[in-house]
């Protein structure tokens, strides 16, 4: 691989090639904060997606959007006079000392789990950090890891299931529930007692070690293959999906597990 100097080189051009479009590029001028974030956000999930399908060239490709990203928001904060990209290192740099004492102080961590456990601490204690434990979760984050954060965030303060098997009672109380709202005709109350279902699941999936956004993204993408395969083999026949009886649409499904093995 490439050595530190070589690797700094690279970066300082990359800054460089930045300055250059800045001055120069009618599109890349006229871009501000707010024109940009909504591209932010698309990059950042072209980038998940290329991390999901384990895409090494992808991977790269991608991470050098995003940077791109990080470092046109701090051009444009240089051009205010607000801060630069030296800023950004440097206190990036402060941080990661900071909160791995057990690294660069006298602090013990021999797990993971101590490791969050000393981070949730040090965040509180930060001169503007986080004052409550959970003020620390995003609002904007997507609502199936938001909650898998709120979790996590409140188990690294203790408050969390002795064992994780008793989690099950939980889950099965929630479905009950979820189903005598069901039978009352109530939406609003089954809308609530469905999101407690969703949530006592993301629970689970946390106790167990298993990240509920990759598993469902797993799903979809076995479900997208899977249905491809049903609508490409129906074309094949000269015939649409519609007039398809839900009987050849499961044939042509099992098929497509059956490949996937």
């Amino acid at each position: 691989m490439h050595t530190r100097e070589e690797k700094m080189e690279a970066f300082g051009r990359f800054l460089d090639i930045l300055d250059e479009l800045r001055v120069k590029c009618p599109w890349d001028r006229k871009q501000t904060n707010e024109s940009l974030r909504p591209n932010t956000i698309e990059e950042t999930y072209e980038l998940c997606e290329a991390l999901m399908r384990d895409d090494v060239k992808d991977i790269c490709k991608e991470l050098g959007d995003v940077l791109l990203h990080v470092a046109f928001y701090a051009k444009i904060a240089d051009e205010k006079g607000q801060f630069d990209m030296k800023d950004v290192c440097d206190r990036l740099s402060e941080k990661l000392i900071y909160r791995h004492p057990h690294v660069f102080g006298d602090a013990v961590a021999e797990t993971a789990g101590q490791v969050v456990e000393n981070w949730e601490q040090l965040k509180m204690k930060e001169k503007g950090g986080n004052k409550t434990v959970l003020s620390g979760v995003p609002k904007s984050l997507p609502t199936l890891i938001k909650a898998y954060r709120i979790q996590d965030k409140a188990r690294a303060v203790g408050f969390d299931w002795q064992e994780r098997e008793q989690v099950w009672d939980k889950v099965k109380e929630e479905i009950s529930e979820f189903e005598a709202a069901l039978d009352h005709m109530d939406k609003a109350e089954a809308e609530a007692e469905f999101g407690d279902v969703l949530f006592s699941l993301v629970n689970a999936a946390r106790l167990y070690h298993i990240n509920p956004d990759n598993a469902l993204e797993h799903t979809n993408q076995k479900f997208i293959n899977r249905f491809n395969y049903v609508e490409a083999h129906s074309i094949k026949q000269g015939r649409n999906l519609k007039d398809m009886s839900l009987e050849e649409m499961d044939k042509l499904w099992e098929e497509a597990k059956k490949i996937e093995r």
